[in-house]
């Protein structure tokens, strides 16, 4: 079918398509559509809209498992919230995700370090090898705080 004579009903169904592999945030899913069907824009957010009204697309269950997934890959809150906020999600939704999370974030930090550099004793605790687990936590998303709980 020709891009000019498309309809709400296949925007909807290639829509449900994305969702169906995986949640998309209402920027990412409409940012999807509008290439697909690049002269519909009106009708690409009015169906994003009333599939984020009949539950089948939110940002905030979006939010949830995005943050489950990523600390379970052992990334810090603070990476994982600049990837959330890239995808378009607001301040609220991302807030929302991480108190239903409810991440350990100074464990995860310790379980994180303890697996890629074994474990501390207390002569282990050189300034070496603390700047390298700083550097190498920070880089993960850890603040300081997290990073320096376990030493």
């Amino acid at each position: 079918m020709k891009p000019e004579k498309m309809c709400g009903r296949d925007i909807r169904l290639a829509a449900m398509n994305y969702l169906a592999r995986r949640e998309y945030s209402c920027l990412e899913l409409s940012k999807k559509l509008s290439r697909r069907f690049p002269n519909d824009l009106r009708k690409i957010y009015a169906e994003v809209d009333r599939l984020t009204d009949e539950g089948l697309q939110s940002d905030t269950r979006l939010a949830e498992a995005f943050i489950r997934a990523r600390s379970n890959r052992g990334q810090g809150p603070a990476k994982i919230r600049k990837e959330l906020q890239a995808k378009g999600l607001s301040d609220c939704d991302i807030s929302w995700g991480f108190e239903e999370t409810k991440v350990d974030w100074f464990a995860l930090a310790e379980q994180v370090a303890r697996k890629k550099f074994g474990v501390f004793s207390e002569q282990d605790k050189d300034l070496q090898l603390r700047a390298r687990v700083t550097r190498f936590l920070q880089q993960r998303g850890f603040s300081y705080d997290h990073i320096t709980s376990f030493y």
